[in-house]
């Protein structure tokens, strides 16, 4: 990647975390669980002119060995994403104005963690979790009843899915973990429980989201891995979603995000975007974002894509609580699309 003109600088890394707890209750348990996190990236930075640009390639984070790392394909996509780089450098503002958005799994990971994922936390729904980062405007009463999304949308959140980030046997109250429904058929079905709120929602079980970064901090609520389902049989490939759009925007990565107190009222960005216009992925574009009313957007969702366009990413910088702790967990996503999203530059 450093010879391509144009190119100037690279960085790569690969993140290891390691962890080991040992879990003692007068409930008579005895647990001991050991994790390793492997993260892989690398960062490559073009400058044209004044004009400098960073193109950045995420590769699937998971609990395992360094295995992990080998089948993350960083050496498979240099070439491109060094290619990707340069060319962000000459890219130009779109218009502003409504598009439908297709959007990669490496993007959709983070609408689903900060306005599906962060808004369905019982704690927060309750009230209990507040001042870092705000409560949600989901309410107990709109369980079985609120239209989160369309039909397509199908969200479940599991601590057992191989390779996630959140993925654990047992929670930190002890409680072995599960899979379960969030979203089916576009309806809220469930919620994030732990041992202390599931009794609030007349729950006979925690469903294992208890959480503590260290022996020394407040176990409280945290979210499972998220992952929106992919779409069953005859659902389109990436390249029949784009062949589909008239005028669009693919967006890849992740960029920046706002949400209000409620998660309901957002705005998000990514790494790297192009137009589609008539069918056709044709110039790169930049600082793009999107205005996002969780609902609505939701509701939008109109493609789906196959299971061959599934794929899972994660994040290790979940903040959440007061002292902060820090959480890893994954969400996985087809390619989707969304209609007719107000879509802008990121800087006037």
């Amino acid at each position: 990647m450093s010879s391509l003109n144009g190119v100037s600088s690279v960085t790569a890394n690969v993140g290891i975390t390691n962890e080991w707890k040992y879990f003692a209750s007068t409930e008579g348990s005895y647990i001991e669980q050991e994790t390793f996190e492997i993260t892989p990236s690398f960062n490559v930075s073009a400058k044209v002119g004044d004009v400098i640009k960073t193109r950045t390639f995420v590769g699937v984070s998971k609990t395992g060995g360094w295995e992990v790392a080998e089948e993350s394909e960083m050496l498979e996509n240099a070439e491109r994403i060094a290619n990707e780089a340069v060319e962000m450098t000459t890219a130009k503002p779109i218009g502003m104005g409504l598009k439908d958005l297709v959007l990669t799994p490496s993007h959709a990971m983070l609408t689903i963690h900060e306005i599906v994922a962060h808004a369905t936390e019982l704690d927060r729904i309750l009230g209990y979790e507040a001042n870092y980062a705000g409560t949600s405007f989901v309410k107990l009463s709109d369980v079985g009843k609120l239209k989160y999304g369309s039909k397509l949308m199908n969200i479940t959140a599991d601590r057992t899915m191989p390779g996630g980030m959140a993925t654990i046997g047992f929670d930190d109250d002890g409680v072995k973990t599960t899979e379960f429904p969030i979203v089916r058929d576009g309806i809220l079905v469930g919620l994030q429980t732990n041992r202390e709120t599931a009794p609030q929602i007349g729950d006979k079980a925690s469903k294992g989201c208890t959480s503590a970064s260290s022996w020394r901090d407040y176990p409280f609520l945290r979210m499972p891995n998220v992952r929106l389902e992919a779409g069953g049989k005859g659902s389109p490939n990436v390249e029949q979603m784009i062949a589909d759009t008239k005028d669009g925007v693919l967006i890849d990565g992740r960029g920046s995000y706002s949400i209000d107190q409620q998660r309901y009222n957002g705005q998000f960005g990514g790494n790297c975007f192009w137009e589609i216009k008539n069918g056709k992925k044709t110039r790169m574009v930049t600082d793009v974002t999107y205005n996002a009313i969780t609902t609505d957007f939701w509701a939008n969702l109109d493609l789906i894509g196959s299971q061959e366009t599934w794929k899972m990413f994660g994040t290790g910088g979940d903040a959440k609580g007061q002292p902060t702790q820090t959480n890893s967990i994954s969400h996985g996503s087809p390619h989707i699309r969304i209609k007719k999203i107000m879509v802008g530059a990121a800087y006037a």
